[in-house]
């Protein structure tokens, strides 16, 4: 329950980034002792994962927000879809199941409903390393009888899931991999810092990334990055409602183009090395076209927070999503509240209002549920927000975290 209308002001710690925890839990699996993951943060998505690695065998410890996986009880390489269908991520366990036990059978994964988020490129990834896998309505079934071997791999799309199975598949398979057109995105650096740590050898370029498998992995001790999807969506809250906001533990060059976006709408952004500040002005600024594309470009998970702040922004703002088609199923939610947007198939135009009003309104995924909480912080009234076990996949206490900085906003059990 949110009462809109308040200026957000203060400062926030980052929490460790979802999306670069869940592939070292993966990658922990490969290790021969036990590694401790720290900056966790306290997510329903995080939970599931280490609820996976539980029901392979592996021991697990949490401390505050270290978490220590011990993968010597290892005892099983299948993952049934009551689990899968959590999250998506879990696809990830692939590649890490197959070069450690030669073969893994995994429940078809869940996640937001975003549209098609196809698998054939991570089964082509393995295929291309000697796996042999079968498809049936409710599972993926793969071997590797002969072990896994290096391949030169190139991408048609730079997938940063297929790209995390090619690095967690290579990093122990006998000879060399080349992963071409590969993700760049920042999660996919710190993989490959966390496996390098545990003796992998592995050079990452960006969009090219050189593996020489080795023989055994180590554990290590390692601390995840900050998340640069929490960060946008508090800095793109601060800049609706006209507020200040300071983020530590928050890495800039990971923001370009956020940041880029904010200063186009307005807002004054100071950056230090680990820290943003953002002054937002009474009115922002339409920012024009905003495309999304994969790192470096404008996050696709960016998109939906950005139409929030755009729908109270002067001017016009045309937002272009390229990754995921189905981007935009929130965007019912915001004419609800009395944003000016409408949908021409990929692209979202928002042209902004003086204010928004209240609403009663559900979360249909992760981000979508994000604007709908910035909405609701920048309206003039009372709104409730259903469905949040969306938002409690990838914010960590969101309601409090917000309160922090002045909002009055509420959980409430219906």
């Amino acid at each position: 329950m949110v009462t809109g209308g308040r200026r957000l002001e203060g400062r926030l710690t980052v929490q460790g980034a979802k999306n670069s925890v869940l592939p070292l839990f993966c990658a922990a699996l490969l290790t021969r002792d036990e590694s401790m993951i720290e900056h966790v943060p306290a997510l329903s998505d995080v939970d599931a994962s280490l609820e996976i690695l539980q029901a392979l065998g592996c021991g697990v410890r949490r401390q505050n927000k270290t978490v220590t996986v011990d993968p010597r009880g290892l005892n099983d390489s299948g993952i049934p879809r009551v689990l899968t269908k959590k999250m998506r991520g879990s696809l990830t366990f692939l590649g890490a199941l197959l070069a450690k036990t030669g073969k893994a059978t995994i429940g078809l994964p869940g996640g937001c409903p975003l549209g098609q988020r196809p698998v054939d490129l991570h089964l082509s990834v393995l295929r291309q390393m000697g796996a042999h896998i079968r498809v049936t309505e409710d599972a993926l079934i793969c071997t590797a009888p002969r072990g896994l071997h290096g391949a030169r791999i190139k991408l048609r799309f730079p997938s940063v899931g297929a790209t995390e199975n090619a690095v967690l598949a290579a990093v122990t398979a006998k000879g060399d991999t080349v992963i071409e057109n590969a993700a760049a995105e920042p999660e996919i650096r710190d993989l490959c810092r966390y496996l390098n740590a545990c003796g992998g050898r592995i050079k990452n370029s960006g969009s090219v990334i050189r593996v020489r498998g080795v023989s055994t992995l180590s554990g290590s001790r390692f601390a995840a990055m900050p998340d640069r999807m929490e960060a946008a969506t508090y800095l793109m809250a601060a800049a609706a409602t006209g507020g200040s906001l300071y983020l530590q533990h928050a890495c800039p060059r990971d923001l370009t183009a956020v940041l880029a976006v904010l200063r186009q709408s307005g807002c004054q952004v100071g950056v230090i090395r680990d820290g943003i500040f953002l002054q937002a002005p009474e009115r922002l600024t339409a920012p024009g076209k905003v495309k999304t594309a994969p790192h470096p470009g404008f996050p696709t998970d960016a998109g939906a927070p950005l139409s929030a702040m755009a729908a109270v922004a002067n001017g016009e703002t045309e937002i272009e999503e390229t990754v995921f088609e189905n981007r935009f199923s929130h965007l019912a939610a915001l004419k609800a509240r009395g944003a000016a947007v409408r949908q021409e198939g990929r692209r979202a135009i928002v042209r902004g209002v003086d204010r928004l009003h209240a609403a009663d309104v559900t979360c249909t995924d992760l981000r979508g549920g994000a604007a709908m909480v910035i909405a609701a912080l920048a309206a003039n009234g009372c709104s409730v927000i259903g469905a949040i076990e969306h938002l409690d996949r990838g914010y960590t206490a969101i309601e409090q975290r917000f309160s922090s900085l002045g909002a009055s906003i509420v959980r409430v059990r219906e």
